[in-house]
């Protein structure tokens, strides 16, 4: 994950598990969501929690499955920034506990949208976050 300045590990839980024993599809998303929290609570300087973003893109392909015997790293940045939108790429990678291989298991994208929270429409990028995330990423 060297082309990802922020990664999150997360924690692959019970009920994150399907019928076949791995991780069911779902729970990728959730993943996403975690890591793009952290993105924010640790880069951005934002409580995830307090954020008026909503999601207007989310695709994502699955590569390969997970398992509770794997550790799951997710890679998140920010590839470009717009007006009022913020991309970004994700990546969740595995590494199995016995022998220590790394897998790709997902790569998606989305775009998020700042909105003004009385208007509930979108609304400029703050200049604080604009500036944490080129300075961060470099852009």
């Amino acid at each position: 994950m060297n082309e990802f300045n922020y990664v999150q590990n997360i924690a692959v839980r019970f009920g994150d598990l399907d019928t076949l024993g791995h991780v069911n599809n779902v729970a990728y998303v959730k993943y996403l969501e975690e890591a793009r929290g952290g993105y924010y609570d640790n880069v951005v300087g934002v409580p995830f929690e307090t954020l008026h973003t909503v999601i207007a893109m989310l695709q994502i392909e699955y590569h390969s499955e997970i398992t509770p015997n794997q550790s799951v790293d997710v890679g998140v940045r920010v590839p470009q920034l717009g007006d009022s939108s913020i991309p970004m790429e994700y990546e969740i990678r595995t590494t199995e506990s016995n022998s220590g291989e790394t897998t790709i298991a997902a790569t998606a994208e989305t775009i998020q949208v700042n909105t003004d929270p009385e208007t509930r429409k979108a609304a400029t990028i703050p200049v604080d976050w604009r500036t944490a995330i080129s300075n961060y990423e470099n852009l």
